[in-house]
């Protein structure tokens, strides 16, 4: 026997059947659909990433640590790669087997992907290919071409304290950068551009320490490399007696001939203000540091090292303003698609209140999110009629049978006709529905009586009366 709570359970669970064998298959479709643009869009970045940084004591080291710092705050692993500088990072980059995802380049260090002032590639389109697999995450610094020599090698050779012009390093013993650096291409261009024969210069191609060290032992006479103002190398030279820094006169006509190059200036006293160094502004050119991806890399990590970047570089610094950097400006590769909205719009809005993996993950959901909406909406308007109908289809399908007896009277044995009845009454009793239907459900069963009560007044009719 059922009591009224077994019942009210029973009547409970065969609604909540009906809802899941009516909308189960539009829920499993959405979330088939949201797995599906999951898997595509692929919102969460990887966990590790490679970026190729430069030589040890290098400002490329040194600021490759703060970017694995910052981005191991938000759960990416950076592994910091080091390399003889920006050449050989292009070639990495280049070269799929390497696994290097992100690295640092100079401007002016691409012997390949170099661009006159009229913008055009002058090596052909082939090299426009090459580039093309590349994308810029944006400039971060000026790196400024330091052509440091030692004093007694001016007076020795040019009988004068100090070096005038590129053109007077004929038959100086000078260090250009290693194989693999972006500062051998560099010089290139501009001893091209001062007329300079290489065969006139001893050269040498040392990395920037054993080269420094030469230096300041006098084995050589002037070294050439491109780094920003934090490399410990840098700031000692700076600072080292007998070593003079070159004073580029002419800045502003390479800037006018080579478009990766600026011009800037050495404020006086900005080293040291106290022993005033340096005694004067020194003018130089520098190319910009720009940190380049492979052109598949994933638009979440663009997006934190964009981040980073602006931590790390958007500050004021010897040669730039506080804002000045990060920039889209200024690169030599297409502006990864990422970095054009971070640098348009800033750090996007729901960051600024969220964590980054959520924030991340509905801003690259969200457009798909509108679209599987706009397909299952027009699909669910069709649910409540299917479910209406899987309901009332219980009631219905019995108006068949009952119409079948009633059309049967007189043609068949009406005891025959009273038993069948009786059957479909006893299995009504058994249907159960949502209380909304219950309505049709007891129109049912007094229509099942009234064409029992016509059977029986048709049996009475037929039975002979006794005598």
């Amino acid at each position: 026997m059922h009591t009224p709570m077994g019942n009210t359970l029973r009547h409970t669970l065969l609604s909540f059947r009906d809802l899941l064998v009516t909308f189960g298959p539009f829920v499993v479709l959405a979330l088939a659909l949201l797995a599906l643009a999951y898997w595509v869009l692929d919102p969460t970045p990887p966990t590790r990433v490679v970026l190729a940084t430069g030589t040890d004591q290098g400002a490329y080291a040194e600021f490759g640590k703060r970017y694995a710092q910052v981005l191991k705050g938000y759960g990416v692993t950076v592994e910091l790669r080091a390399t003889q500088g920006a050449a050989e990072n292009l070639e990495r980059l280049r070269d799929p087997a390497s696994g290097v995802d992100i690295a640092f380049v100079q401007g002016g260090a691409d012997a390949l992907g170099q661009r006159d002032a009229s913008g055009q590639s002058p090596s052909g389109a082939e090299h426009d290919t090459d580039n093309a697999e590349l994308v810029s995450i944006g400039s971060l610094f000026y790196e400024p071409v330091w052509l440091f020599y030692r004093v007694d090698s001016a007076r020795r050779l040019l009988k004068a304290d100090t070096l005038g012009s590129l053109a007077q390093l004929a038959g100086w013993r000078v260090n250009v950068g290693a194989p693999g650096s972006g500062v051998p291409n560099l010089v290139t261009k501009l001893f091209e551009a001062n007329r300079i024969d290489p065969a006139a210069l001893q050269l040498e191609r040392k990395a920037q320490t054993p080269a420094t060290v030469d230096l300041v032992e006098g084995t050589i006479d002037a070294l050439v490399f491109a780094s920003a103002p934090e490399s410990l190398l840098v700031q000692m030279l700076l600072q080292s007696p007998g070593i003079a820094l070159f004073d580029i006169s002419q800045a502003d006509a390479y800037s006018r001939r080579f478009p990766f190059l600026a011009p800037v200036t050495l404020p006086r006293g900005v080293v040291d203000l106290a022993g005033d160094v340096p005694p004067r502004d020194v003018r130089l050119v520098a190319p910009t540091a720009t940190l380049v991806a492979r052109q598949g890399t994933h638009p979440a990590l663009i997006q934190l090292f964009v981040q980073a970047a602006q931590q790390i570089h958007g500050g004021a610094g010897w040669f730039q303003r506080k804002g000045d950097f990060p920039t889209g400006a200024s690169t030599e590769y297409p502006l990864a698609k990422e970095a054009q909205r971070f640098f348009a719009n800033g750090t996007p809005v729901l960051q600024r209140y969220l964590p980054f993996w959520l924030a991340n993950l509905v801003d690259r959901m969200w457009p798909v999110l509108l679209t599987i909406v706009a397909v299952l909406i027009p699909l669910s308007r069709v649910l409540p009629p299917l479910y209406q109908f899987r309901i009332r289809s219980r009631i219905f399908r019995w108006y068949a049978q009952l119409r079948e007896v009633e059309e049967a009277v007189g043609k068949r044995p009406t005891p025959e006709l009273i038993a069948e009845l009786g059957a479909i009454e006893a299995r009504v009793e058994s249907v159960s529905v949502p209380l909304s239907y219950a309505d049709e459900l007891y129109s049912l069963r007094s229509h099942i009586q009234m064409v029992g009560n016509r059977l029986r007044r048709a049996h009475a009719s037929a039975v002979p009366v006794p005598a």
